[in-house]
């Protein structure tokens, strides 16, 4: 039986000085340490155990180490479980690990409040340096692409090959509905003449499978870096995705791969074969095609186009469900939203796109666009498009494109502000956060599976969380409440 799909989303935001001329590393280290100054006290992330070079197929890179960019800039871990920090000249958020794809939606959209809070942070820190402002999308437009990638808990004994087969059409096609939108293109290898595109990410990938995350970015990535018992756990880096602000878009893109991963954990794949002759050739014509008809090359010869791709993966998982359940993805009211949601949104794909601008990011984005070229008589290479993409991404409120067009919201605002500073209480961040909501002072160092402290006496004592469904509210709630200080808490999980 699959494991539960603990989830989380790790982006990097695009920053911009309000000078144009600054220094992007030093503008995200800013920002990353305003907002740690003006919440508390700044805990720092344990790189001991970071294995970037493990490879899932079976090997590593020699003398491969944690890039430099993470362990000398800002970084540091929040109250509610999450990780805020600089890596490749951007600020990262990574959410806390949650137990179903509508949790996560939460603290992702907590993710874009901290990123406000820090711009104020910093603004007020420092009012007499140039404003730095953020932006959730994911390429600049001179041919630089920055990530959003998703991490999916999976069982270790389900053979990596396998999970590659299976994932490959899925994340070739599922852009359909969770691409960000884009004017025009960047890279050489997709011609001219393109004038908008569903996703933002989708034509800087180059291989089928493969390690890296900056250079010939693989559909399929193969880091193995579990942060949890490697006996046990994988953790799937899915690096494809485009950055959402629509809620819809961010449920359907977790809640679909998370339902697809329990099936290749099962062995209960679609009857029909999927595999692409050329997914990566694909991946980019599905970005470029907004008649979502272009036919895709099977690899048995047959055609077949995005949507049709989606559709069988989309019955295979409701076939999925009336036999096994839903707990894989927190249970049956969120398993039920994700397979309404995604149904309707198929459906409407199929004969009236525009119905969901809404929901949709990439929707959104083309009506907006569209009707701005109406209004002023424009040509796609009008620099004004350009600009009007990137507002839609801004993250001010008083500038943001995205904030103006009423998108349909899933998560309530209270529980989103909630979120910035409380943990979920159905994983391990739950005792993280809490952890360092009540005893920051005495917390050296934290990272995913472990919290080191300091009591004040040699060694440092390190407190392993291999389990990312252990650690819960249910499982620690009492025993926290119970130790006056960190000193009891170890002393009572050491016996």
């Amino acid at each position: 039986m699959a494991i539960p799909k603990v989830c989380g989303i790790e982006t990097e935001f695009g920053i911009h000085t309000s000078g144009g001329d600054g220094n992007p590393v030093t503008a995200s280290s800013l920002l990353v340490n305003a907002y740690a100054a003006s919440v508390q006290r700044q805990t720092g992330w344990d790189f001991e155990d970071e294995t970037p070079a493990n490879d899932a197929r079976g090997f590593s890179r020699e003398g491969a180490m944690p890039p430099m960019v993470e362990t000398h800039l800002a970084n540091t871990v929040l109250t509610n479980g999450a990780r805020f920090y600089v890596d490749h000249a951007h600020p990262e958020y990574s959410t806390p690990e949650c137990a179903d794809p509508l949790e996560l939606v939460r603290y992702d959209k907590a993710g874009e409040e901290t990123l406000r809070r820090a711009m104020a942070a910093a603004e007020a820190a420092f009012p007499e340096a140039p404003r730095i402002v953020t932006y959730k999308n994911n390429s600049d437009g001179k041919g630089n692409s920055y990530g959003c990638h998703e991490n999916y808990l999976m069982d270790r004994a389900v053979p990596f090959a396998r999970i590659a087969a299976g994932i490959v059409p899925h994340l070739v096609t599922r852009q359909i509905y969770t691409g960000a939108g884009k004017v025009g293109s960047e890279t050489a290898g997709m011609g001219t003449g393109i004038h908008f595109q569903i996703s933002q990410r989708a034509e800087f990938f180059e291989e089928v499978v493969g390690l890296e995350t900056t250079l010939k970015r693989p559909i399929v990535n193969t880091r193995d870096e579990p942060h949890a018992d490697p006996k046990r756990f994988r953790r799937l880096h899915v690096i494809v995705g485009d950055a959402n602000l629509a809620e819809v878009a961010t449920l359907l893109k977790v809640g679909s791969t998370a339902l697809l991963l329990a099936m290749i954990e099962d062995e209960m794949l679609p009857s029909r074969d999927l595999s692409l002759s050329d997914p990566v050739r694909e991946m980019h014509g599905v970005s470029t095609d907004l008649s979502l008809r272009r036919p895709l090359q099977a690899a048995d010869g047959s055609t077949i186009t995005a949507l049709e791709v989606q559709w069988e993966i989309f019955g295979a998982a409701r076939r999925y469900v009336k036999e096994r359940g839903f707990e894989v993805v927190g249970g049956q009211t969120v398993g039920e939203l994700v397979l309404d949601r995604w149904e309707a949104v198929l459906t409407a794909l199929e004969s009236a796109p525009e119905s969901l601008a809404s929901q949709l990011d990439w929707v959104a984005k083309r009506q907006l666009i569209e009707h701005y070229r109406e209004r002023h008589g424009c040509g796609w290479e009008d620099h004004r498009l350009a600009a009007l993409d990137l507002q839609y991404h801004d993250l001010r409120p008083e500038r943001s494109l995205f904030a103006r067009l009423g998108m349909e919201r899933l998560v309530d605002p209270a529980e989103v502000a909630a979120a910035v500073v409380e943990p979920p209480t159905r994983t391990r961040a739950w005792f993280r956060g809490q952890c360092l909501t009540r005893w920051p002072e005495w917390i050296a160092t934290a990272n995913w599976d472990s919290l080191v402290f300091d009591l004040g006496t040699d060694p440092l004592r390190r407190v392993p969380m291999m389990d990312p469904l252990k650690g819960t509210a249910d499982h620690t709630a009492a025993l926290l409440e119970a130790c006056n200080n960190p000193a009891e808490l170890v002393d009572r999980l050491s016996s």
